[in-house]
């Protein structure tokens, strides 16, 4: 079906998504990246939360309840609204590309970080505001790097595609981090659950995707502003 809608889109005079310009180097590499960066953001969704609620019996889990545990992830979406002016301000400043790299970066950090440091509700309060931080600003960057990369009547169908792509990236770490979860599955005191190597093991990937992300924003090219040349 993919293969057909792409066929269509490319014959019409008027299609829904012009795949020749999503095709052009800025685009395409801002489309790949955001698939990246997707999969790192979705990561913490599903490893944060269990890592909070499981047992203490199972050796990694805290034992938290659910509504202690959301106030825990709460101050990571406090720190996304925080670097939203932030974030317009390096964006006019340094460019789409520099804000993306940066954001990139701090999720890598992040997932180091929360490789190592995982036992304490304090560690992966730290490890998700930084993560806020970086998806703030990753997030900020890319409609910017689309609108600057396309004629001013393809810039909502552009930054539709590229919300697709975020989306595509989410699901992938979805249906990753859960398969990866699911088959580390042991029982400790009783108790069954996802073990310590299967969290390490999808943090590690999340780290591997904000990587990708960082080596594919560097090569996307710098272009003039072509909503402003329409």
């Amino acid at each position: 079906m993919l293969v057909i809608w792409g066929m269509f889109e490319l014959r019409v005079q008027s299609p829904l998504v012009d795949l020749r310009v999503s095709s052009r180097g800025p685009v395409l590499l801002t489309n790949l990246a955001s698939v990246a960066m997707g999969f790192a953001l979705f990561a913490s969704n599903v490893v944060l939360p269990q890592l909070l609620t499981l047992p203490r019996e199972t050796g990694i889990g805290l034992g938290l309840t659910l509504t202690v545990a959301a106030l825990v992830i709460a101050p990571s979406g406090l720190a996304m609204m925080a670097v939203s002016p932030i974030a317009g301000r390096a964006q006019r400043r340094w460019g789409g590309k520099t804000l993306l790299i940066i954001g990139a970066v701090i999720l890598a950090l992040a997932y180091g970080l929360a490789v190592l440091l995982h036992a304490e509700v304090w560690q992966i309060l730290g490890v998700s505001v930084v993560l806020g931080v970086g998806v703030g600003l990753g997030y900020a960057a890319m409609p910017a790097l689309i609108m600057q990369a396309v004629p001013v009547e393809e810039t909502g169908a552009a930054n539709g595609l590229n919300a697709l792509m975020r989306s595509l990236g989410t699901t992938i770490a979805a249906a990753v981090a859960g398969a990866i979860l699911a088959q580390s599955v042991t029982t400790v005191g009783g108790v069954t659950g996802p073990s310590e190597t299967g969290f390490v093991v999808t943090l590690t990937l999340a780290f591997a995707a904000s990587v990708v992300c960082i080596v594919i924003a560097a090569f996307i090219p710098r272009t003039e502003n072509a909503a402003a040349r329409s």
